[in-house]
């Protein structure tokens, strides 16, 4: 394990080292969903967390190049659909660009409209409260409408850039 040093505190980070270290701390997947009248959209979300009970609201980090934030940021409501394990192909669909990201995905109306994907572990309705700069990401704040969750269900985490599973010790 290496030990921070007294380096020079104006020392740039090298951004692959940064993903690199960042990349060993485990976090689930999340697909954000909307329904429009061209039809359903979505994109892959890795950065996704709980921020209020009071009010309910969550966050997460679309890239600001992220086309489908865009056109779901117009809509202001959309689905946050947390992935199970054994839906990594899900994940992967949803992280392209350009791709008919829905073609053979099965999904059905959440309270609010927008896609709750099957067999997801949790989703939460959400609508957009505010938007903050992020660097090359936009941290978003949603106030959370409706949800619900699988106690059946395990997450699929991502961690040091593959899929993993969450292992439980019996006994």
């Amino acid at each position: 394990m290496s030990v921070p040093g007294s380096g020079d505190p104006q020392r740039i980070v090298d951004p692959l080292v940064m993903r690199d270290v960042l990349g060993h701390f485990a976090s689930g997947v999340t697909v954000l969903t909307a329904d429009t009248d061209d039809g359903p959209i979505g994109f892959t979300c890795q950065s996704f967390s709980s921020l209020s009970l009071d009010p309910p609201l969550v966050a997460f980090a679309p890239a600001r190049t992220s086309r489908t934030w865009a056109r779901l940021r117009t809509i202001g409501r959309f689905c946050i659909n947390v992935l199970a394990e054994g839906q990594d192909s899900v994940s992967q669909n949803f992280a392209r660009s350009g791709a008919d990201k829905f073609a053979g995905v099965r999904w059905t109306p959440s309270p609010h409209g927008s896609p709750v994907l099957d067999d997801v572990v949790a989703w939460i309705d959400g609508e957009l409260w505010a938007e903050y700069d992020g660097g090359d990401h936009t941290i978003v704040v949603a106030r959370v409408l409706d949800l619900g969750a699988s106690a059946d269900r395990r997450p699929l985490l991502f961690h040091r850039g593959s899929y993993g599973l969450l292992h439980r010790e019996e006994g």
